[in-house]
């Protein structure tokens, strides 16, 4: 491990939690495991949390990756990596480094708590591999600050899943044109197919926007609102959805006020979308315009035979456990945002809560955890996944790849209440989701605008 345009990366433990085959993620450089961090994960993976998966998942990849014939010697040097089918390509090395047996030099910090002593190992690894590049990957903030004050060099934060590096830059599924959008463009053909209407237009008459499929397209002043089916670097397929005509548009007694709403409602009753993303400040009406889609789609239309209703808890479900009740009793705290959207929709019945009992036994509302959503098929339904914000992008992965046939899924969430220690904005798995699902024909973003709730939340959010 002496080639001196090589990196050498120092991982602590809370990267194997976030990527547990991070180890495959550095390319051709080296990546050094101090001895601590194997103690940590060996403490987390009984835990009963679901963190613990992802510890076991990384102690056995470390193990694979080291395989069982190499001698101890080979481990501390370092050996070679490669990665396996569906990874990176790897072909640095690892090493297992015995950091107890170090008598770190003066200047270290006290060895009394874990960080420190991956600190430590850093600084000495750096000292030892001068001029060798040496860079301590942590998603800890505080250990990065530390690090850099004990004269680390070179800290970084675990970028490989961040697909933005700044969260104004995500897209927001749909682009607002200037002024009237057919005064300043040509037109190629127009085709009726049924019920809709395609246009074809010049792609460089859209100017620098990046398009995605379906998303939106609106301009300030005219009746003009259509979605991308298709686009080439000659031209673009436009569905003409009509501005009017999203406003107008109704679920479960709700009807958009804007034309933002107008476009993510257009989405959720869309039956060839299978994977519907909201995003947006509290207030904007994500989870009302979610619920009354879910039960238009399922009780009105009866395309679907059931709502499945979970999201993401505090400690990741670890705390349920001690309230009483059976699952969905457990998790009506946590979902009360869901609750409340339902008594809303039926506040001017003559009966609401008899309203409320009798809807979700129609709509077979089902209230589940997402721990007990691992290995699971859900079939013909509709899953509202509510704040994913939360939620990293292997576990929205391990949801996502839980939707069977005929099934939709709607991700809400807003990135600034992320209450996860090591989750920024660009690092949730939301934002992740929004980023890889952009191309994707099954699936539409929309950053609802503008917060509807109250004129004192709407003061709130932008004043607060």
């Amino acid at each position: 491990m002496e080639q001196g345009d090589r990196k050498l990366f120092v991982l602590d433990t809370n990267v194997l939690l976030h990527e547990p085959l991070a180890i495959y993620s550095f390319e051709e450089h080296d990546v050094v495991v101090p001895m601590t961090v194997l103690e940590e994960l060996d403490q987390i993976k009984d835990r009963k949390r679901d963190i613990s998966r992802e510890a076991r998942v990384a102690i056995r990849a470390l193990e694979d990756a080291i395989g069982g014939s190499t001698t101890p010697e080979q481990i501390v040097q370092g050996v070679p990596l490669s990665g396996g089918a569906g990874q990176h390509a790897a072909s640095g090395h690892l090493a297992i480094f015995p950091d107890h047996q170090i008598d770190f030099t003066t200047g270290a910090l006290p060895g009394d708590c874990n960080d420190n002593r991956i600190i430590n190992t850093a600084l000495h690894l750096q000292q030892q591999h001068q001029p060798r590049s040496v860079v301590l990957v942590t998603k800890d903030i505080n250990m990065r600050l530390k690090a850099k004050g004990a004269g680390m060099a070179k800290v970084e934060d675990y970028r490989t899943d961040q697909l933005v590096d700044d969260i104004r830059f995500l897209t927001k599924g749909f682009h607002c044109y200037p002024g009237n959008f057919w005064q300043q463009r040509d037109l190629l053909a127009t085709t009726g197919h049924g019920q809709h209407t395609l246009h074809q237009v010049p792609r460089h008459e859209l100017g620098d926007a990046p398009l995605s499929i379906n998303q939106y397209l609106i301009d300030e002043t005219s009746d003009f609102c259509g979605r991308v089916q298709a686009w080439s670097e000659d031209s673009v397929s436009i569905l003409d959805l009509g501005r009017q005509h999203l406003l107008h548009q109704h679920a479960w007694g709700v009807t958009p006020k804007n034309i933002y709403q107008g476009m993510a409602l257009q989405a959720l009753l869309d039956t060839d979308i299978d994977l519907v993303i909201l995003t947006g400040p509290a207030g904007c009406g994500k989870t009302i315009l979610a619920m009354a889609a879910a039960l238009e789609l399922v009780v009105e239309q009866k395309l679907y035979e059931r709502i499945i209703v979970t999201r993401s808890t505090p400690d990741l479900a670890e705390s349920i456990g001690f309230l009483p009740g059976t699952e969905e009793e457990k998790m009506m705290p946590w979902l009360a945002s869901v609750t409340d959207t339902l008594e809303v929709l039926h506040k001017n019945d003559v009966n609401p809560g008899g309203s409320m009992n009798y809807i979700m036994e129609k709509a077979n509302i089902q209230f589940k955890s997402i721990n007990f959503m691992r290995g699971r098929s859900i079939q013909n339904s509709v899953v509202f996944l509510d704040e994913c914000q939360n939620l990293t992008a292997s576990q929205i992965k391990t949801m996502i790849t839980r939707m069977g046939q005929g099934t939709k899924l709607i991700c809400c969430g807003n990135l600034s209440q992320i209450d996860s220690n090591y989750l920024t904005a660009v690092t949730s798995g939301l934002t992740y989701i929004v980023e890889r699902f952009k191309d994707f024909e099954g699936s539409a973003n929309i950053y609802l605008n503008g917060v509807v709730r109250s004129r004192l939340a709407e003061y709130a959010e932008a004043h607060l």
